[in-house]
Parts: C-alpha cells; structure tokens; sequence
C-alpha cells in the first residue's frame, strides 16, 4: 500500500473517492483525534463541588466515537499492533498540547522531545504499512 493517504492519483482525477483516500487511514485519525476528548472531559467533569455532567457526557460521546472509528478502521487493512499504536500515539500527543494550552502543563524539552519521538513513531509506522 502505497504509504500517502492519497493511494492512486489517477482515481483521483476519476472522481471515486474510495479509490483515492486511503479511508481506513482516515478514520483512524479521527479515532486518534476523538481520543483527545475524553481525558479533557474527565478532567473537566471533576471539580471541588463533585461531578459536573456535560463534561462526563461529552467524555463518554469521544470515547464511543473513536471506539467507533478505530472499529472503522479496523475493517480495513491496518494491522491491529500498528492501528492500536497510532490511536494511542494521535491521542497521547493531542492531548499532551492539549495540557499545555488548557491546563497551564509545563514545556519541559524532555516531555516536547518524547511527545516527537511518539509522533515518529505513528509516522514509521505508516510508512512501514
């Protein structure tokens, strides 16, 4: 397989879309990004005066979607080690900027070099598939 999301560049210019996107791909990084929602949610649902329930429902709507979408792309082609290591990885690393932006988490190189080093890794392994 080719290791772009755009598989043939000529079925493009044919206008069939599910011969031009790589669509397993596809929902897997939307299953990575819905990752992103429900560790932000959990920490939003939970304050001094107890559980707030839009949070915890909003945490619960990411979870079942990219539960759904990894289901998704799992009927594809991808290998399950590599689809469960890059919608690990597009959530770690989402939700690592995240911490920064939100919740005031430190920059420290260390923690900004391993976040790289995940995002290389869901590169390799898109490459290697």
């Amino acid at each position: 397989m080719n290791p772009a999301i755009l598989r043939r560049p000529d079925a493009c210019l044919e206008k069939r879309l599910e011969d031009c996107i790589d669509m397993p791909w596809i929902y897997l990084l939307i299953a990575g990004v819905m990752e992103w929602g429900w560790p932000v949610g959990l920490k939003y649902a939970w304050t001094e005066n107890g559980l707030r329930i839009w949070p915890l429902g909003g945490a619960i709507a990411s979870m079942t979607a990219s539960g759904w979408f990894l289901l998704l792309a799992l009927r594809g082609q991808i290998h399950l080690g590599t689809a469960y290591a890059v919608w690990t990885g597009i959530g770690a690393i989402g939700v690592f900027v995240l911490g920064i932006l939100l919740f005031d988490e430190p920059v420290r190189l260390l923690r900004v070099l391993s976040a790289v080093l995940i995002l290389a890794g869901i590169v390799g392994l898109k490459l290697a598939t």
